[in-house]
């Protein structure tokens, strides 16, 4: 009967552990709303999100959306976990915000017309760069720039 216990024990400590695992979540397009403007995500190359460290996410359609969120002081920098960003060139693929480089350009066309698609190598988006005449951002720089 012990040994019985024991398992169960185990086994509900192992399901709590796994079920309060705060990771990102994928962006179902044409189904979320942006937390922002609360237009439907349907590029499915751009769109970002937001984890808190207690699990709630916040899903955006366009980097300015993101970005006036982050700026708006609604969720405190040290209680996110993970700040994403869709790459560009790889649609439905969210990379690290902080890590991605930047491509802002008026041929690039954003649903909350951002003009900035992200890239997560710098090879693809020096490629990119070729064909949308535009120029380089750093995540530092594109929080600035939408403050």
């Amino acid at each position: 009967m012990k040994r019985i216990a024991t398992i169960v024990i185990f086994a509900a400590l192992i399901f709590a552990g796994t079920a309060c695992t705060v990771k990102p979540e994928a962006i179902r397009y044409g189904t979320d709303n942006c937390h922002a403007c609360k237009m439907t995500l349907m590029d499915k190359r751009f769109g970002a999100e937001v984890v808190t460290e207690k699990g709630k996410i916040y899903k955006f359609d366009d980097v300015n959306c993101l970005v006036n969120f982050l700026n708006s002081g609604d969720v405190q920098e040290r209680d996110v976990k993970y700040t994403l960003v869709t790459d560009f060139s790889q649609p439905e693929s969210l990379i690290d915000a902080a890590t991605a480089f930047y491509l802002k350009s008026p041929e690039i066309k954003s649903p909350m017309a951002s003009q900035v698609a992200a890239f997560e190598n710098n090879d693809v988006f020096k490629e990119h760069k070729k064909e949308f005449d535009g120029f380089y951002l750093t995540w530092g720089e594109l929080i600035t720039q939408y403050k």
